[in-house]
């Protein structure tokens, strides 16, 4: 072999030694392999929308914030109204009462004693809520005989007025307390069934139960009473009557 050859051979093996130099050790390729990375993780996160997420779930706060803030300005509001419709309203029942007592006083309103009679109103040319007031006085008095007449008078010539359950649930109490236990129950009764949407229905299904166990129906009174605690719990009503039917176990009835 000539050196002319021998030179041909060695410039291939030098060409190859450059090109088999490791790629690990080209910056310009681990800089690639780093931007590739990089972008890699961003298409990531844009992908799983966890930005966009995080985005939307602050502005839900911040909205949530701006409803907070305003339903706290317009409680402040109402408060401060209610607390002025409250004030005017002590202020105009004080005066009602007030000229019922002037009335009691000089002998033209509420009757003395018994003297009401079956078919008068205390205030016969009163409204509703002055005859209830001054039948309610009559029964705070314990009148409660003509504080009955007085609220069987409202219910028949105020049917439809927004105290009739009321007055309805008091006329019972004025049989309930002078032990008319009959009469009572059936006033009560009237209560439930014709104002299933009163606040006096748990009461008045206690004292259902109070006038059964009264009349010794200890059945009936259970019924009552129970119903008392399954329709009405964590009221005093209920509790009431719980205490009724602990009694009622320790008497053995």
């Amino acid at each position: 072999m000539n050196v002319r050859h021998s030179f041909l051979l060695v410039i291939p093996a030098m060409a190859g030694c450059t090109l088999l130099q490791p790629a690990a050790d080209d910056p310009v390729l681990v800089k690639l392999d780093e931007l590739e990375r990089r972008l890699a993780n961003i298409e990531r996160v844009v992908n799983n929308q966890s930005l966009v997420e995080l985005a939307q779930q602050v502005s839900a706060l911040e909205r949530r914030a701006d409803e907070l803030q305003g339903r706290t300005e317009t409680l402040e509001y109402d408060a401060e109204n209610t607390g002025h419709r409250q004030r005017q309203l002590y202020a105009d029942l004080d005066s009602r009462i007030q000229e019922l007592e002037a009335s009691v006083r000089s002998g033209g309103g509420v009757m003395d004693g018994g003297s009401l009679l079956p078919g008068e109103l205390p205030l016969p040319e009163g409204s509703d809520r002055d005859n209830y007031q001054a039948a309610f006085e009559l029964l705070k008095q314990q009148r409660y005989e003509p504080a009955g007449l007085a609220f069987q008078q409202f219910l028949k010539s105020f049917p439809d007025s927004e105290l009739a359950d009321n007055a309805q649930y008091w006329l019972a109490e004025s049989y309930y307390v002078t032990k008319r236990f009959e009469d009572a129950l059936v006033s009560f009764q009237v209560v439930v069934d014709d104002y299933p949407r009163s606040r006096k229905v748990a009461d008045a299904l206690l004292k259902i139960g109070y006038c059964d166990y009264e009349l010794k129906r200890w059945d009936a009174a259970r019924a009552a009473l129970g119903r008392v605690q399954a329709d009405f719990p964590e009221t005093t009503a209920a509790r009431l009557a719980g205490q009724r039917l602990q009694r009622m176990q320790e008497e053995g009835v």
